[in-house]
């Protein structure tokens, strides 16, 4: 069997291998089968989504897998990831399993699972799961008569969640009068992201937060914030606020209609938390998709920078190591280890008008802690994975490019962990070299393995 578990989770398109209500019901076994060994009273697990419409389908074979195995079930219904995080340490659940491709678009679905204390599952129990269902273990272990668990749906999840993202919000500051727009990505965040701003006293107005099941990430949310842009100019707004489809991820929007990357949040976030000597270790941790200007602006203030490989478990990782209590990547996820244990659009969102509001300036004013480097990402879908060393005439071009950029720049070449694809990277001086050099070394990957 092919590796099942990726950077963030089991992913493909829904009802095609992995991704079959087949393979949620063994996973759903295995997880309670490893889970079961916590010394604890009834186990129990528990399970939320987002907004695609298979995710009917796999949480209903989620379920029947871990009641098989003796273990309760705990159904939140749509619940953005870092919400099902909380709620699974909240309720002292043995683990939480999330059913979402998070940006993907509808087609895809994925399933990624938390454990009891709310953080991503260590890779030595995924591959426990995944040695259970490759030799076919878990199928002879079968709890029979009272033995066999039952599932209950949790009636007040979103409230308690909202709450908890509210609390992250500084007591002293307010939102009144805050004009915001928010993005939902016709996700999960659909009906609890408005009312924790609303909640908090700021004038919201709320975009794609009407999901129908096939409409998530549809041109909207954090990687399409076209029609955000537009509202905040229309309504003459202080900011925008765009989700992803399962709301750990943020990307901003100031008054002008400009996009702020997570680069440019975690930049001002870290000059707030350093004002305010919250700051632990005077570290902030990126990874190496973070752009240049970032490290630049960062250096600026004084405050060193950690640079993990590209995912939010190795982001984790470094924060844990090293002692950081904020860490992310340019997409827009971000870790406030103070607040959670995990990436939260929300909480991201909420930190964001905070600098705001503490500073008392509009986010373009914010904003200008980092100035960008020009940047040029070009994804590529490829049919094979084959070590980027081993493709001999990409490994020339990128010499190439890199003689030419020399300390201007950098070249940045890898394989998503989430998506059959490549992803070519260029930083340098001018958008014209940084544009050709990655158009120049994406051909070439189309052509090798594309």
């Amino acid at each position: 069997m092919a590796r099942l578990f990726g950077t963030d989770g089991v992913r493909g398109v829904a009802n095609v291998a992995p991704m079959t209500a087949e393979m949620a019901l063994e996973i759903g076994r295995a997880v309670a089968y490893v889970c079961k060994r916590h010394p604890h009273r009834r186990h129990q697990i528990l399970i939320g989504k987002d907004t695609r419409v298979s995710g009917y389908m796999l949480e209903t074979a989620l379920t029947a897998g871990i009641c098989s195995m003796g273990v309760d079930v705990l159904l939140v219904g749509p619940m953005p990831t870092p919400g099902v995080a909380f709620i699974t340490r909240s309720m002292r659940a043995d683990a939480g399993v999330v059913i979402s491709a998070s940006h993907n678009p509808y087609q895809d679905n994925g399933i990624k699972i938390f454990s009891r204390d709310g953080f991503k599952l260590p890779d030595a129990e995924e591959d426990e799961i995944e040695q259970l269902i490759s030799t076919g273990r878990i199928r002879d272990i079968r709890p029979t008569a009272d033995e066999i668990g039952k599932a209950r749906r949790i009636d007040d999840a979103a409230g308690r969640y909202i709450v908890f993202c509210k609390d992250t919000f500084p007591e002293d500051l307010t939102l009144e009068g805050m004009k915001t727009v928010l993005d939902c990505a016709n996700g999960a965040t659909y009906a609890i992201a408005p009312l924790v701003f609303a909640e908090l006293g700021a004038d919201v107005t709320v975009l794609h937060a009407s999901p129908n099941g096939t409409n998530i990430n549809a041109r909207c949310g954090s990687q399409h914030t076209e029609d955000l842009r537009a509202k905040v100019l229309e309504l003459q707004a202080d900011v925008g606020l765009a989700f992803d489809g399962d709301g750990d991820r943020l990307i901003a929007v100031d008054e002008r209609g400009e996009e702020i990357t997570g680069d440019h949040v975690m930049a001002l976030c870290a000059k707030m938390y350093k004002d305010q000597g919250l700051l632990r270790n005077n570290l902030v941790v990126a990874t190496v998709m973070s752009n240049f200007g970032f490290t630049v602006g960062i250096r600026q203030l004084g405050i060193e920078q950690g640079t993990s490989k590209v995912g939010d478990r190795y982001v984790l990782e470094m924060m844990q190591e090293r002692d950081a209590v904020l860490g992310g990547e340019a997409s827009g996820h971000v870790i406030f280890l103070d607040h959670h244990t995990t990436g939260d659009g929300i909480i991201t969102g909420l930190q964001t008008v905070a600098a705001m509001r503490r500073y008392g300036k509009p986010l373009s004013e914010l904003a200008k802690v980092m100035t960008m480097t020009p940047q040029k990402t070009i994804n590529v879908d490829v049919k094979t994975q084959p070590p980027i060393d081993q493709i001999g005439a990409l490994q020339q071009a990128i010499k190439t490019a890199e003689a030419e950029l020399g300390d201007r720049g950098r070249v940045l070449i890898r394989y998503s962990g989430t998506q059959s694809m490549c992803r070519v990277m260029v930083e340098g001086p001018t958008e014209e070299m940084t544009s050709r050099l990655a158009a120049g070394l994406a051909d070439i990957v189309k052509t090798s393995i594309g």
